[in-house]
């Protein structure tokens, strides 16, 4: 059997049955576990003995994918890919090239995990699930319009949030119970970006034109369809440039400074935090553990978002 990854393990059932006498145990013995936060295969075996002492087993294989295709209509499709719990230090050694001040390095630990688009937002995604708004927040926000498969950009903040909430309607038949789309947090982004890595970028510490669509001097200057650069080592692709992506976080410059801290989140900040950087930007801007903050109204053409998929508390 499969089942995607972040959803309670239920047990589909097994019955035992001695055709010869029915003198069977009372109770099927059940050895393995199957770690529904953590993408593989695993083994389930069912044991059982008869009057006699006759032992009969089997085996039951459980797939645990991390895989999510979100059909949006009829010929439009956004894909997620999971990411498990785990422990990571977020921000930027003091010896990384165009390090902020308000990079300080910390342990974070995420106990719980989430599904993460494993492209930008584009425009016929958009388009998708705003259609039908018409007004200040139409479905065609785009500046670089009528390419389908570019990220959409020209959306705010409260752009991203009506855009969320449609989502979730649209999709309402087809979540897990208490499960919602929503903007990943400042460390769930950073989290994805690293996939592991402690380097400025995903890849390591320089960067070059074929690394991501950034502003070098002989790039197109302006955004490109997605994917068309390597992803990182989790499957995600233009974590760095291309456009910014909005985060659920509002600003603080300061982290907390537990340690570790604990599925981090700010709902209470100057204006909400974007990150990941853009087409427009040099090269600085666009490390892992940047941080950059706009007003939650303001829109442009190297801000766009990426979804998350995740339980509520």
């Amino acid at each position: 059997i499969t089942r995607e990854a972040g959803q309670a393990w239920v047990e589909p059932g097994v019955e035992a049955h001695d055709a010869r006498d029915g003198n069977i145990t009372d109770q099927i013995v059940v050895t393995g576990t199957v770690d529904m936060n953590s993408t593989g295969t695993y083994l389930l075996t069912y044991s059982v003995q008869d009057g006699a002492g006759n032992p009969a087993t089997a085996i039951r294989t459980v797939t645990v994918t991390g895989n999510r295709s979100v059909d949006l209509n009829a010929t439009v499709v956004m894909d997620m890919l999971w990411c498990p719990p785990g422990t990571f230090t977020m921000g930027s050694p003091t010896t990384e090239v165009g390090r902020g001040s308000d990079e300080t390095e910390h342990n974070v630990s995420l106990t719980r995990g989430f599904y993460l688009g494993k492209y930008e937002v584009t425009q016929a995604q958009y388009e998708a699930v705003m259609t039908g708004v018409t007004g200040d927040r139409n479905a065609t926000p785009s500046g670089f319009i009528g390419y389908p498969n570019r990220p959409v950009e020209n959306v705010s903040w409260h752009d991203a949030q009506v855009f969320l909430t449609r989502l979730n309607e649209q999709q309402a038949g087809n979540l897990p119970a208490g499960w919602s789309y929503v903007l990943p947090t400042e460390a769930q982004w950073e989290y994805a970006c690293r996939a592991g890595t402690t380097t400025a970028y995903s890849w390591g510490d320089t960067i070059s034109a074929t690394d991501a669509n950034w502003n070098h001097g002989f790039d197109p200057d302006q955004t490109v369809n997605v994917g068309q650069f390597s992803s990182n080592a989790w499957g995600f692709f233009d974590m760095h440039g291309n456009v910014w992506e909005w985060t659920d976080d509002w600003y603080v410059a300061t982290y907390p400074s537990n340690n570790p801290v604990v599925n981090p989140s700010s709902a209470f900040g100057t204006s909400p935090v974007y990150r990941g950087w853009s087409w427009g930007d040099g090269s600085g801007p666009l490390r892992s553990a940047n941080r950059k903050t706009y007003s939650a109204d303001n829109r442009h053409l190297t801000l766009g978002l990426r979804v998350s998929l995740q339980k509520s508390e």
